[in-house]
């Protein structure tokens, strides 16, 4: 048994994580908790760990090894934002089994957001995270160094920056390479970043709309244009080759029971690629939870359930199975064979690598099923990602050579956001 074992505890899996731990506490090792849920529900998780690590475990975890060392082992860790954040270490990527994957590159160069959702986890008490970045030309050398067509940034929000994310544009432009990254739709307030973004590999942005209500992301102090501006923004996205992933919480008081049917049509209207939906969900230790728990509108406290595909909360103008049965419907409907149909790139020439994505992304679980199950998801799709890498190479290069950032003859489809 290893001496020392270091589990992760997240929300829904915090059942699970107690299970394990008590696995290896059980036959004498010494078990490590960390993760959000250590930080949201330290009481919960307290007897389940030898040690409580909260915060960046990058940070925590030379002090945590070296007080084992020392047998001098403290039952709690707190990480603060005193260090450097450029001196993190790379990921060591080499670990990764590259066949079941289909990119290794997935990569961090900021970390938090310039808004504070009250939804968001990112609002739970006690986390007060400063938005910290990490030198472009590291983030170009790591990119570079895994030898990969495409590269996904899991920041929180890559563009709550502009002149860092355009700093990091410049440094990646070289590689000539793809990526694609969550942004806030207010990153559009500057068209030429846009383009900048477009011209160092762009492909796809994950955006957080949440709602097309103002009232609700008023409610949610979210900072963001107003939704009667959205449609203009994604226009502007399309017109530079980058694909939208649009996503949207759905059960906000001021969503009514024809907010599915508006959402799906505005979705459908504008063209988005692709659509991501959650159930407003009240995670503890933030203004949305706290709000909910005073008004004695939760449901429960099984947190296996809250995982934004299920209503643990009474929403104030439908009941939570039609919360639910909406949810459904709306997944159902923007994934139907018509829908995908409706939503097509304008432009001819692209149809069919949207309809490729589309289909391979929503519609063909079996067929992923069977490639993880033989670890062929990196053999099948890695020509798919480099044949998009060389059109968008194509497609870059007359961008470059338009004298304004103007609307390009294709909209370029990535494969995968």
């Amino acid at each position: 048994m290893p001496e020392v074992v270091g589990i992760t505890a997240h929300l829904t899996f915090a059942k699970r994580a107690f299970e394990l731990a008590h696995w290896y506490r059980s036959r004498g090792s010494k078990v490590i908790l960390g993760g959000l849920h250590v930080l949201s529900c330290p009481d919960e998780c307290t007897p389940h760990a030898d040690v409580l690590a909260i915060g960046d475990g990058v940070q925590l975890w030379p002090q945590i090894l070296a007080d084992v060392e020392s047998g001098d082992l403290q039952p709690k860790y707190v990480a603060t934002y005193a260090n450097d954040y450029r001196e993190d270490p790379a990921p060591r990527r080499s670990l990764l089994p590259r066949k079941s994957f289909l990119t290794t590159t997935s990569l961090i160069a900021t970390r938090g957001c310039h808004s504070r959702c009250g939804f968001c986890y990112l609002a739970t008490d006690g986390l007060r995270m400063p938005y910290r970045m990490r030198e472009p030309a590291q983030i170009a050398a790591e990119f570079d160094a895994d030898d990969q067509p495409y590269g996904v940034f899991i920041d929180n929000n890559l563009g709550s920056n502009r002149d860092y994310l355009r700093e990091l544009c410049c440094a990646l432009r070289p590689l000539n390479k793809i990526w694609s990254a969550a942004v806030s739709i207010d990153v559009t307030d500057d068209p030429g970043l846009i383009r900048i973004m477009a011209l160092a590999g762009c492909t796809g942005v994950f955006v957080g709309f949440e709602s097309l209500t103002d009232e609700n992301l008023a409610d949610a102090r979210k900072k963001t244009p107003k939704t009667a501006d959205y449609a203009r923004r994604v226009r502007m996205l399309h017109e530079n080759g980058i694909q939208v992933n649009g996503s949207f919480v759905l059960g906000f008081d001021h969503d009514r029971k024809d907010v599915f049917a508006r959402t799906a049509e505005w979705v459908e209207e504008n063209r988005l690629e692709c659509a991501t939906f959650h159930i407003l969900t009240p995670y503890p230790a933030t203004p949305l939870f706290r709000q909910m728990e005073a008004a004695g509108r939760l449901l429960h406290r099984d947190w296996t359930l809250y995982d934004t595909a299920h209503a643990v909360f009474h929403p104030k103008h439908m009941s939570p199975e039609e919360l639910e049965q909406g949810y459904e419907w709306i997944y159902e409907r923007l994934f139907s064979h018509a829908s995908i149909w409706q939503r097509r790139p304008e432009d001819w020439r692209a149809v069919a690598p949207y309809l490729a994505m589309s289909y391979l992304y929503k519609r063909s679980n079996r067929f992923w099923h069977l490639l993880i199950k033989h670890h062929l998801v990196h053999a099948v799709w890695r020509p798919l990602v480099e044949l998009t890498r060389i059109r968008h190479l194509r497609y870059r290069h007359r961008l470059a050579e338009a004298e304004t950032p103007a609307v390009p003859p294709v909209n370029v489809v990535a494969a995968g956001v």
